[in-house]
């Protein structure tokens, strides 16, 4: 991922960082992300009124975070752990207007494993592997099934996740479309869209994978008149957060036939309850918030961290600079 080069009153002062204690999912890779920040030359200590850099373990616990700033308004810098900020979108809207902290997440630390995700749903509901998976005798109608070789793909964002699943569908000679905020070409894409032109390009998509960030601009970003313009042999894949979907809708989607499954690494309410029509919905296969576990993402963590310690102490070549204002 592209290092940021930061203006000068972004630049965030060198000083003791805090490692905030990592919660039971992360307890075993303490001890490499103290290592990251050791190796990078960095001083680790206690709260106190020198330290400059915080690093953030805990998944979740916004109102923790906004009060350890303000009880230690000497931070000038944050590493979040997600790759989505989505969770702290309160607290970093609070400091906007602010040049400090600087905010970094793991954003692009994760493609791979996600994009892997997002390519093995896509394979599975083209394959009609839910169906088959639920059968308890063998069919006796016609064979069901598609390939992936030399369909059309719209990928909704334009990140790390993107570009990695891009790269996987190379050998499968996929034609890719990406749909983003800006005209920006992505290499490896056919064409890129803005987002305003997404009901322009869904017609023509085999497959649709979200992978976009969640923010007030992209929720709900899928409803009754995106699918409505899908072709009713199209499936749709969620890898990026559940409320860019409206819930409802692909429910009803699925059961009128609009398109022809869904794969969900993330849902809309999530956990997703026991009993939700979602669970039961025809050609439909859930995983729970599993494309990137924390076996997966611990040294991918400790690696985003051991760049950005690195850059905190030397050149200021953040990775992973989230903007306040926009919410990633």
């Amino acid at each position: 991922m592209i290092a940021n080069t930061l203006s000068a009153d972004r630049r965030p002062r060198r000083g003791p960082i805090t490692i905030v204690p990592a919660t039971a999912t992360h307890t075993a890779s303490e001890a490499d992300f103290v290592e990251a920040v050791l190796s990078s030359g960095a001083e680790l200590a206690a709260f106190g009124p020198r330290t400059r850099g915080l690093i953030w373990l805990s998944y979740g616990g916004a109102d923790a975070l906004a009060a350890t700033l303000e009880s230690h308004p000497s931070i000038d810098w944050v590493q979040l752990p997600y790759a989505g900020v989505d969770a702290f979108a309160g607290l970093l809207a609070s400091y906007a207007d602010r040049p400090l902290p600087l905010w970094t997440s793991a954003k692009g630390a994760y493609s791979q494993p996600v994009a892997e995700h997002a390519l093995t749903l896509t394979l599975a509901l083209l394959r009609v592997i839910p169906e088959r998976a639920r059968a308890t005798s063998w069919p006796m109608g016609p064979k069901t099934g598609s390939s992936l070789f030399g369909v059309s793909i719209v990928i909704v964002g334009a990140g790390g996740i993107a570009v990695e699943l891009i790269r996987l569908l190379e050998p499968f000679g996929a034609h890719v479309t990406i749909v983003r905020r800006s005209a920006s070409e992505v290499a490896g894409a056919e064409r890129t869209v803005t987002s305003d032109r997404l009901r322009e390009v869904l017609p023509d998509a085999d497959v649709v994978v979200i992978a976009a960030a969640s923010t007030a601009g992209t929720r709900r970003m899928f409803s009754s008149t995106e699918f409505a313009v899908m072709k009713r042999s199209s499936v749709l894949v969620n890898i990026a957060r559940g409320d860019l979907v409206d819930s409802d809708a692909l429910v009803a989607a699925l059961a009128t036939g609009e398109i022809a499954g869904a794969g969900l690494d993330v849902t809309d309410p999530e956990p997703l309850p026991d009993g939700h029509p979602l669970w039961t919905a025809p050609n439909i296969l859930i995983t729970p918030h599993s494309a990137d576990t924390p076996a997966m993402t611990a040294p991918l963590l400790a690696d985003r961290i051991r760049d950005n310690v690195a850059a905190f102490v030397g050149d200021g070549r953040f990775i992973g600079v989230v903007d306040p204002r926009a919410g990633y």
